[in-house]
């Protein structure tokens, strides 16, 4: 039997979830839309709809607005019935419905992130330890630190044993054999990194080593290096070296899967910073691509850095990465439709609703409050006065007789301006809604209202999404 929907909204959303709702072809539910008294559905409240919404019984689920108030879990109790919150955008709920199936949450991965400190000997404990929790908070697995070279890490051990006593995994990573035999007597779980000439420090310490080719000996020194721990029954990560664009990387991506191919059964690290951070580029589309191929590679781990500005959140990328690519693999899926999070600078659908559209819903606003919209075409900014359209701010000054309101001048400004910002890059634009920047920015409060002191006309300005 069909699942039966109830779909709450508001007045001037009616007609246009009705004609959204028909252009889904489903068997798998019947439905019913009731609007609830209310112009913009965005302004339903959690005590609104207990005190308008009765009659519920004979629907198995009630879908309210995206951008509504409300507790669900509270709602569902109050009407013995599953409430559900649909898309921010009802030109979404065709996706929302027809989305395949996921068997796989983003609860999973396989890829261990090693976050390096790379200049940890310039650094107090109490830093090294602050920076951890940084990266840890980002999601990295494993705190690397990074030796410099020539330069003396006098509290070495100390960092160790206090990222150990915080809870840290921690890996020492330096070209230097004495400062890597400190650090694993110290206690660090990984040393970064071991070659063929210095493979005999997996013998004077308990640390998991992450093996390298030996310099100019190429890759048969990994091979080599392979061979003799995995005969002793040791545990290593094996490591072919990433490299940077226009120094090899295209050679070294074939290394990795040559290691993969010879070595199926050895687990892989890969260094990805050598190309989110010599590479003067958004970083966030380079991580998505490596740790697609960490994931065809099987690669257990990856080690990244956030040194140069435009790399600063490496980290939060590649966690939400290999969360994604996992939940594809696993499903035998392309890496899509999981998570917008990496989706910075764009969106699939950046404008779901038509001039025409946009200039239909103005012909029915009554009131003085300016709604703002884009499209295709640029910024829409409407009220019962008509409307106003343009790709740039600027140009509606002249007509927003807001000169002698500071306040709802201001609030104007700034949503047009954010509404430019949507419009050029090709982002979705909702009004009063700070613009998703994907992981590159936690929105905390991205569904909370800004409160603008003193704004006046603030009472439904909302434009309506469903």
């Amino acid at each position: 039997m069909p699942e039966r929907i109830l779909f709450v909204t508001g007045k001037l959303a009616q007609s246009s979830l009705q004609r959204t709702i028909d252009s889904i072809s489903s068997e798998e539910f019947s439905y019913e839309i009731r609007p609830l008294g209310v112009s913009v559905a965005a302004l339903i409240s959690e005590g609104m709809l207990k005190r308008r919404l009765s009659d519920v019984e004979s629907f198995d689920t009630i879908m309210l607005p995206g951008l509504c108030a409300g507790n669900i879990e509270n709602l569902s109790d109050h009407y013995g019935v599953k409430v559900i919150k649909g898309p921010k955008d009802l030109k979404d709920l065709p996706e929302y419905f027809g989305a395949p199936s996921r068997s796989a949450q983003l609860d999973d991965y396989s890829v261990s992130i090693f976050a390096e400190i790379v200049d940890a000997p310039n650094m107090t404990v109490e830093q090294i330890v602050g920076a951890a929790k940084k990266y840890q908070e980002s999601g990295a697995d494993v705190i690397d630190l990074g030796c410099l070279p020539g330069q003396d890490f006098p509290h070495l051990e100390e960092s160790v044993a206090e990222l150990k006593h915080s809870g840290f995994k921690v890996s020492v990573d330096s070209l230097d054999v004495a400062e890597l035999l400190r650090g694993g007597k110290a206690g660090a779980d990984y040393l970064l990194s071991l070659s063929e000439n210095s493979l005999w420090i997996a013998d004077e310490v308990d640390s998991v080593p992450i093996l390298i080719p030996d310099g100019d000996a190429g890759i048969d020194s990994l091979y080599r290096s392979i061979d003799v721990l995995g005969a002793k029954g040791n545990d290593f990560l094996a490591d072919s070296i990433l490299n940077p664009i226009h120094f090899g990387f295209t050679r070294s991506i074939a290394r990795y899967y040559e290691l993969h191919q010879r070595y199926p059964e050895v687990p892989i690290m890969i260094g990805t910073g050598n190309i989110t951070e010599l590479t003067e580029a958004d970083t966030i589309g380079m991580t998505a691509i490596l740790l697609g191929i960490a994931s065809e590679l099987e690669a257990s781990a990856i080690l990244t850095t956030e040194v140069s500005g435009h790399a600063r959140t490496a980290v939060a990328e590649a966690d939400l990465a290999r969360r994604i690519m996992y939940a594809a693999k696993q499903d035998s899926s392309l890496p899509q439709h999981y998570d917008d999070g990496l989706l910075a600078l764009h969106e699939t659908k950046p404008f779901p609703t038509s001039p025409e559209e946009i200039r239909e819903l103005a012909q029915m606003i009554k009131d003085p409050s300016f709604r703002i919209q884009i499209s295709d075409e640029g910024i829409h900014i409407y009220n019962r006065d008509g409307i106003l359209e343009s790709t740039d701010p600027f140009d509606f000054f002249p007509h927003l007789k807001v000169e002698n309101d500071g306040s709802h001048a201001f609030y104007l400004g700034a949503e047009l301006t954010k509404a430019q910002i949507a419009w050029q890059l090709g982002k979705r634009y909702i009004q009063d809604r700070a613009l998703n920047w994907g992981c590159l920015v936690a929105n905390e409060h991205e569904d909370d209202e800004y409160q603008m002191p003193g704004a006046t006309l603030r009472s439904n300005n909302e434009p309506d999404t469903s």
